[in-house]
């Protein structure tokens, strides 16, 4: 129900009008869409009660993740409603931490997330705080403690900085193999949550690669009807169906640190990028030359699905991450490991 109402919002506040207007730079409606989520109270689906939240899991989120994708909204929903605020609710003792929880779970206070493998941030309107992810240490910090020069992307629709943090600002939230522990749990949400957002990414262009295809008129009939178009929307529809169960089971595991977790999110990061790639790519080519163009609102979507691709740790990263669990023997395989033990 929440993601079908995110849908609806996203309908009425980041229809690809607005996307058009955002990548001209003409949009001003960055502040009302962060009111809308927070009216539906979406940056506290993940948060406990007592901080004002719903309670809910990650199982739950990846849901309104793939919507956000869906959309290309341009705020950093993920980031702060699935990242900011789980790693702050884990640090229960630190009084930092859990007073600005409160305030994040309303939207009044807007974070960043500062982390090794993640150089450029998206930041949300009227950024508050940032999240500093540094090697055996976590901190907080207020957003004029942190030098962030805007950057240009490929994807205009959204506001990209760099942000230059000089050791030892902020308050320091935990230190040592605490502080890595969490460090390394902001990279697998971060990476999950692209991953979300590349299936909502993925069906989007496939649905308008297909509705092109069918109202798109050569030789008397739509190439919708010719077998070499269909095979090619076929191959992307069947890459997204096995890319969705391995992101699925990936936000079921993310609680626990363990070796098959960091497996499920590499894979899902891989699996799901790679949809979204060819979803592109074909939806493209389904467009002919006039795919590439403008006018043509495809690119709006494909190329947040790019960008994402090398958000929270490129492919070739996720790639060599699976590939050393493997090697290593810490991952543990067989038709047995297949699915989780009963009883």
């Amino acid at each position: 129900m929440m993601a079908a109402a995110l849908r609806e919002l996203t309908a009425d506040v980041c229809s690809p009008q607005v996307l058009r207007a955002r990548f001209d730079g003409k949009d001003h409606g960055s502040e009302e869409r962060w009111q809308r989520l927070a009216e539906l109270g979406l940056f506290g689906v993940l948060a406990p009660g007592a901080a004002g939240g719903l309670g809910l899991g990650d199982a739950d989120f990846v849901l309104l993740a793939e919507e956000a994708g869906r959309a290309a909204l341009p705020e950093p929903l993920a980031e702060q409603a699935a990242i900011a605020v789980p790693v702050l609710a884990s640090l229960p003792a630190v009084a930092a931490a859990q007073s600005l929880l409160s305030r994040l779970v309303t939207g009044a206070a807007r974070i960043g997330i500062v982390h090794p493998r993640n150089p450029l941030v998206n930041v949300p309107p009227g950024l508050t705080h940032w999240l500093l992810c540094e090697p055996e240490r976590l901190a907080l910090a207020d957003a004029a403690e942190v030098q962030a020069p805007a950057r240009r992307s490929i994807d205009a629709g959204r506001s990209l900085v760099e942000p230059v943090a000089a050791p030892g600002t902020g308050h320091t939230l935990a230190t040592g193999e605490r502080a890595s522990h969490l460090s390394a749990q902001v990279l697998n949400r971060g990476a999950l949550y692209a991953a979300a957002q590349c299936l909502g990414l993925a069906a989007r262009m496939l649905e308008m690669a297909a509705a092109y295809a069918r109202e798109r008129q050569q030789f008397g009939r739509p190439i919708g009807s010719y077998q070499a178009v269909k095979h090619h929307l076929a191959s992307v529809a069947v890459q997204l169906e096995f890319a969705r169960p391995v992101v699925y089971a990936a936000a079921a595991t993310l609680g626990s640190a363990t070796p098959r977790t960091a497996a499920r999110v590499a894979h899902a990061k891989l699996a799901a990028g790679d949809a979204a790639d060819l979803a592109a790519r074909t939806a493209i080519q389904a467009h002919g030359a006039m795919g590439y163009s403008w006018e043509v609102d495809l690119h709006f979507f494909m190329k947040r699905a790019w960008a994402l691709a090398g958000a929270w740790g490129e492919r070739n990263y996720h790639a060599r991450q699976l590939q050393t669990l493997l090697v290593d023997g810490a991952l543990a395989l067989g038709p047995d490991q297949t699915f989780a033990a009963s009883g």
